[in-house]
């Protein structure tokens, strides 16, 4: 299981779900250009010291990524008609995650295996992604008894 994240706009997030990574024990992809610095401060703050455990591999573009997949991709995106209390996941799944203010290309979310939404309240549009991250990756987990000893 890996968490991978297409061109991250917000180092904060991209420190939690590093955190969030290094506990877990599951890899993260982070797919370039990100919006910030890769050695800015927030992303050390939120991360903290968990963050230099996480297994992270940097790619250069999507092209780049691309060719190291080798499970399904599955996209978690608004606009997904599978719920995820619907969704089968399996234990090499790569669950892909957007930029916080522009999602994914349309490239991306059609090169996607399988696009899940988190279910919200009528009115609501999104989550944060680092909290859409942990609720994605625990569902996963959970399905796949994959969770640390």
């Amino acid at each position: 299981m890996r968490i991978a994240l297409h061109q991250p706009d917000i180092a904060g997030n991209v420190g939690t779900i590093l955190r969030l990574s290094a506990c877990l024990g599951t890899a993260v992809d982070l797919i370039e250009p990100m919006g910030f610095p890769w050695a800015e401060r927030a992303l050390q703050r939120s991360g903290m010291d968990y963050a230099r455990q996480a297994e992270i591999v940097r790619h250069a573009d999507w092209d780049a990524f691309l060719k190291t997949v080798t499970g399904r991709i599955i996209l978690f995106t608004t606009r997904a008609a599978i719920r995820l209390d619907a969704a089968r996941f399996d234990p090499d799944d790569i669950l892909l995650f957007g930029a916080e203010g522009s999602g994914v290309p349309d490239a991306v979310h059609d090169r996607a295996d399988l696009r899940v939404r988190i279910p919200l309240r009528d009115g609501f549009r999104s989550l944060n992604v680092a909290v859409s991250a942990g609720i994605g990756l625990a569902e996963a987990l959970r399905q796949t008894n994959g969770w640390p000893a």
